[in-house]
């Protein structure tokens, strides 16, 4: 009898103590990582600004290429709308929502399975025919201490994804 009395104010004591540190954690994430192509930015800008080309470079879409995809609104424009549903992949929709042209794409990025969403940006800077592309997303969980650990370990999840697009957009753009 001690022992289950042992048992479980153990699993009590961790529970508590999940919670408090869920609480400590920050609810905001900023993942970033960034790329250099030998191409202007002329060259890559529409492979980012038109969402039906992510399927080009995004790994999302060479790990599921039975990924249904339905794009809204106009092409390459603010309110281009992009909606997906993934057994592996996930659900979700993207919304362009700002765009400066050869310079900057910012868009909504929303997953309903999870009721979560961040924004996302592509920053171009070219700089003697080369073009720095910096790809960030960012948000915040919101209150539920569980979702701060997601906030905690989404670089971890979502950089190596970002990684391995823009590699793949180095490679598509610089081999056209």
């Amino acid at each position: 009898m001690k022992a289950l009395k042992y048992a479980v104010l153990g699993l009590t004591g961790l529970i508590v103590l999940v919670l408090v540190v869920g609480f400590i954690l920050p609810s905001e994430f900023h993942v970033q990582r960034q790329i250099q192509i030998s191409a202007p930015a002329d060259k890559v800008y529409p492979h980012i600004v038109n969402l039906r080309e992510w399927k080009k470079w995004g790994v999302w879409f060479e790990r599921d290429p039975d990924m249904q995809v339905t794009y809204t609104g106009p092409d390459g424009f603010v309110g281009q709308k992009s909606s997906w549903v993934s057994e592996t992949q996930g659900s979700g929709e993207m919304t362009i929502t700002e765009l400066s042209p050869l310079k900057k794409v910012v868009y909504n990025l929303y997953f309903p399975d999870f009721g979560m969403g961040s924004t996302g940006e592509l920053t171009l800077t070219e700089e003697n025919g080369t073009t720095t592309v910096i790809w960030a997303d960012y948000g915040d969980v919101g209150g539920n201490p569980i979702n701060h650990y997601f906030a905690a370990m989404m670089d971890g999840m979502v950089g190596p994804d970002f990684e391995a697009g823009l590699k793949n957009l180095k490679n598509l753009v610089e081999s056209q």
